[in-house]
């Protein structure tokens, strides 16, 4: 089965301006604390993970920026831009925690998608990209594009 066609990963809401403005180095899947009206609007696919970011609090992991929008069928409808609450063990926060100590780290929401019904979020350990990296990175992109269509055009 193709991993875009399975309902756990739809719908996938992917930051893809993360990817562009850091170089991630570490990856991990965690839990989300959600209302329900952010649920249904997140099984719609209507989120925004452009300028959202985590953080190590008090003990705690916690997403900032992710903009949930309100389900209009909802009596009670929820803030889109509240802080959430992120769901790791106690070995996984130590962690990120040592990982974001180290200057020009921060924590970056990759994707929202659905595991076994419940709403998950990839987070990265991403180290920012000057602006020669990021044309180095566009540059890669585009050889290894035109490297595809030359052997497409072959076979």
């Amino acid at each position: 089965m193709k991993r875009d066609s399975h309902p756990n990963f739809n719908p996938r809401i992917a930051n893809r301006k993360a990817m562009y403005d850091y170089f991630i180095t570490h990856k991990l899947e965690c839990g989300v604390v959600l209302l329900g009206s952010e649920v249904k609007s997140l099984r719609m696919g209507r989120a925004q993970l452009a300028e959202s970011f985590a953080r190590v609090e008090h003990g705690e992991l916690i997403l900032y920026g992710c903009h949930i929008d309100p389900y209009d069928k909802a009596a009670i409808g929820h803030e889109p831009l509240r802080p959430r609450k992120l769901l790791v063990h106690k070995r996984e926060l130590a962690r990120l925690q040592t990982h974001t100590e180290e200057r020009g780290t921060t924590l970056v929401p990759l994707a929202i998608y659905f595991k076994e019904g419940r709403a998950k979020i990839e987070l990265g350990v991403g180290r920012g990209k000057q602006q020669h990296d990021k044309r180095d990175t566009i540059r890669r992109k585009e050889q290894d594009r035109e490297l595809r269509r030359i052997m497409n055009r072959r076979t």
